[in-house]
């Protein structure tokens, strides 16, 4: 049995740490919640201000290009959470498309602090019990300090701070920002990076099951794709979190003992664990039946699963 598996309660870090590979893209102005609604797999339209989504932005073949936390700052104003590497191409890809839409989309990065916390750190604040993906806020809209509830990682608490630059955070002890990372790993919720640029459509990093796709809005680049692999039975591929005592790194090549010429998937995001390193891995579901993975190649170091922390959605 992987050690890391019975590890991560007591191994899990509280605190907060400042996420300086994220970044913000704010939309603003009449059109922007109905240029978003059009371009997004998240119907931001019902956004409240009491929650945040997961959203993705697709390519017309259904493959992410990004994905983002989405908060509502004001009836006009969406804030998009990316990581940091993505966000100038993003925002170049995504304002070729307002045209006419009365929506400026700007990056606003330097605008805002983001911090991860984890553990203890989250329910002091508040936020230990409340749902995924809720929001609260403190201060006047303008100003206001976001808490963002994220998936958890196995028992461990975690949630998104923002707040404009200059707001104090809360005072908390720090945590490293590799643990930061393990726990995101452990969560089994990727965020889109450059390494795995259109490399996936949703359902292949779970997505519609962690709460990143709706099903029942509007058209959206892509749609027609996403729409078919769910309601089609066509999903072969997923993501699983995976154990090794090799570094993994995003863009990674998979193997599976059944087959040593092609790879049956991809790294998503790894981590440093305690012992070892964890990792998401996107994969043939066949692969995760049976046999065993490697990283690289077929002579690879091995991986070995570890269980989701949460139910795959098989049917809408």
């Amino acid at each position: 049995m992987d050690t890391s598996t019975l590890s991560i309660t007591s191994a899990a870090p509280s605190g907060q740490v400042a996420l300086r590979h994220m970044g913000v893209i704010r939309a603003a102005g009449a059109d922007a919640v109905s240029f978003l609604q059009g371009q997004l797999t998240q119907d931001v339209a019902q956004l409240g201000s009491s929650e945040a989504r997961l959203a993705a932005f697709c390519n017309a073949k259904g493959r992410m290009q990004a994905s983002f936390i989405v908060l509502k700052s004001s009836p006009e104003e969406l804030l998009l959470v990316c990581s940091l590497d993505i966000l100038p191409a993003t925002l170049k890809r995504l304002s070729m498309f307002v045209m006419r839409a009365k929506a400026k989309l700007s990056d606003a990065s330097a605008e805002f602090s983001l911090f991860g916390l984890t553990g203890d750190a989250v329910i002091s604040q508040g936020a230990g019990s409340r749902r995924i993906w809720s929001r609260t806020t403190t201060g006047p809209d303008a100003a206001a300090a976001s808490l963002v509830v994220l998936p958890p990682a196995g028992g461990t608490p975690r949630a998104l701070w923002c707040a404009p630059v200059g707001t104090p955070p809360p005072d908390l002890p720090a945590i490293a920002l590799d643990q930061w990372h393990w726990l995101s790993v452990r969560s089994g919720v990727a965020m889109i990076t450059q390494p795995i640029f259109e490399a996936f459509v949703p359902q292949m990093l779970n997505y519609e099951s962690v709460g990143g796709v709706n099903f029942k809005k509007g058209c959206y680049p892509g749609q027609e794709i996403v729409a078919r692999s769910q309601f089609r039975g066509t999903l072969k591929r997923r993501a699983y979190i995976v154990h090794a005592d090799a570094e993994p790194s995003a863009g990674q090549a998979v193997f599976h003992s059944d087959d040593a010429e092609q790879p049956c998937g991809l790294v998503a995001s790894a981590a440093p664990a305690p012992s070892g390193f964890d990792a998401i891995v996107s994969i043939q579901t066949a692969a995760a039946m049976g046999g065993h993975l490697t990283l690289g190649s077929a002579s690879g170091p091995r991986l070995s699963l570890i269980p989701l922390p949460y139910p795959l959605l098989e049917d809408i």
